[in-house]
C-alpha cells in the first residue's frame, strides 16, 4: 500500500507499482471503440502508459494533452492513457482538445488494471479510481521506469518520463 496526497488529505492506494526491472502485469482494458485489449496488443514496442484518475479533470486532461504533443513530435512513441472514464468520455475530451496521439484505455469493465499496477485508490472521495501514475515499458513489458504522483492533483514529471521512453 502507498499513500498520496489528494488536496492535502492522505489517500491510499491498494499497493505498490510494479517494480523497475520487472516484468509488466498484464491487463485487459476497453478502447475507444469498445474492444477489449491487453499488453500483448503493442508488444514489440516501448510503451508509456499514463494513468489518471479521470480525464474530466483539468489535470488529467492537460497530462493527456502533453503527452499528445510528444507523440505528435515523435510518432514511433507509444502513450497510452488509462482512466477510469467510459470510452465515450474519453472520447469526447480527445476530439475536444485534439488529443489524436495517445491511445485512451478504460477501466470500464474491471478495476483489475489498477489493482495490478498498485494505484486503485481505496478511500476517499476518489476511492475506486486510479491515483496518477506513469509507467514505462521496453519493447519486451519490463517496467523502466515509475512515478507516483504524491499529489494527485499535481502534473508527473513528464521530461523524466519521456527521456526514459526515448533512451
Amino acid at each position: 500500500m502507498a499513500t498520496v496526497m489528494f488536496k492535502g488529505s492522505p489517500v491510499h492506494t491498494n499497493g505498490e507499482l510494479p517494480k523497475i526491472a520487472s516484468k509488466a502485469p498484464d491487463f485487459v482494458l476497453t478502447t475507444a471503440e469498445l474492444k477489449d485489449c491487453t499488453l500483448n496488443d503493442f508488444a514489440g514496442r516501448r510503451k508509456l502508459i499514463s494513468i489518471v484518475p479521470s480525464l474530466d479533470t483539468g489535470t488529467c486532461a492537460l497530462s493527456a494533452k502533453k503527452f499528445n504533443e510528444a507523440a505528435k513530435k515523435d510518432p514511433s512513441i507509444l502513450i497510452l492513457c488509462v482512466s477510469a472514464d467510459l470510452p465515450f468520455a474519453q472520447k469526447r475530451m480527445c476530439q475536444e482538445a485534439s488529443v489524436e496521439n495517445v491511445i485512451t484505455l478504460s477501466m470500464m469493465r474491471s478495476k483489475d488494471f489498477a489493482t495490478k499496477y498498485g494505484v486503485l485508490l481505496t478511500d476517499s472521495p476518489l476511492a475506486g479510481l486510479a491515483a496518477r501514475a506513469v509507467v514505462v515499458l521496453d519493447e519486451n513489458d519490463n517496467v523502466l521506469y515509475t512515478e507516483l504522483v504524491q499529489e494527485i492533483t499535481q502534473e508527473p514529471n513528464y521530461q523524466k518520463a519521456l527521456d526514459v521512453l526515448q533512451a
